[in-house]
């Protein structure tokens, strides 16, 4: 997949401009579809040259005049045609943390320790972050009403995606902590 759908599917949420989708793709599609700022302004150029969104410029008057994005038919039928779609292939975990874990034997165990308590550290922060988006999705209703009345469901299936793997990431920095803890007392 390319970030071009990713960029199609955020703007479902309405017109935006550059800037404004890239604080989306940090508070939500980043869980599963990371992008820079670079990335996604050279995608809308190209989004924008194939017809698939519409830019107009907004005038601003102490700031320098912004565009703003929305999707075309011609996207809405392209995104529609790529979710129907079966994925191409199954998720792979590409993390650095992990070949740092693999080949961890012979390191000091405290230094090994504190990339977990890193990684930790993160995930913690995330989960944060996606909860006050949730809470910010919620707006005080409770899941069950939100899930029956919102317009769209995806963004929040996607959120607890992205909550999930955090939580996923906590339990297993819990454990491998507790496994090197034992492991030291043992030595």
């Amino acid at each position: 997949m390319s970030l071009k759908y990713a960029v199609l599917a955020a703007l479902l949420e309405g017109e935006a401009s550059g800037y404004e989708l890239s604080k989306l793709f940090d508070v939500s599609l980043a869980n599963f579809w990371p992008a820079t700022p670079q990335q996604l302004y050279r995608e809308l150029e190209r989004l924008a040259g194939d017809g698939l969104i519409e830019a107009r410029v907004v005038q601003q008057e102490r700031r320098p005049n912004k565009r703003m994005f929305t999707l075309t038919e011609a996207g809405r039928a392209d995104l529609r045609a790529f979710s129907a779609a079966p994925p191409r292939r199954p998720t792979a975990i590409r993390d650095e943390l992990l070949i740092k874990i693999q080949a961890s034997d012979g390191v000091d165990p405290g230094t090994v320790r504190e990339l977990i308590e890193e990684r930790m550290s993160w995930a913690r922060g995330k989960l944060g972050r996606y909860e006050r988006v949730r809470e910010r999705l919620l707006a005080g209703r409770s899941e069950e009403e939100y899930l029956r009345e919102a317009d769209r469901v995806g963004p929040y299936l996607t959120l607890l995606a992205g909550i999930g793997f955090e939580e996923e990431n906590l339990r297993w920095c819990e454990r491998a902590l507790s496994v090197l803890g034992r492991r030291v007392a043992l030595s």
